[in-house]
């Protein structure tokens, strides 16, 4: 029986990877970004203490075209 890896099962269902890059901004102590369609044109920011804003972005790229930073603009704050 041949045993599945780990990348396999995860690229089986990509509905997950929203979560697993919410997890590891929080490891790292950094807020997660995510977008979705009933928020139109804004994003939501979301914290590791589990506040969550709507905001606008502003990517800053580095002389390679690399992003370095998120610049965000907050609109309101969202209510569990």
């Amino acid at each position: 029986m041949k045993s599945t890896s780990i990348v396999d099962r995860l690229l089986k269902n990509m509905g997950n990877m929203h979560e697993l890059g919410r997890q590891r901004a929080f490891e790292l102590g950094n807020p997660f970004y995510a977008q979705f369609k009933e928020d139109g044109e804004y994003w939501r920011k979301e914290m590791p203490t589990g506040e969550k804003y709507l905001v606008t972005i502003e990517v800053i790229m580095n002389e390679h075209d690399m992003p370095v930073e998120i610049r965000d603009t907050i609109i309101k704050k969202l209510e569990d």
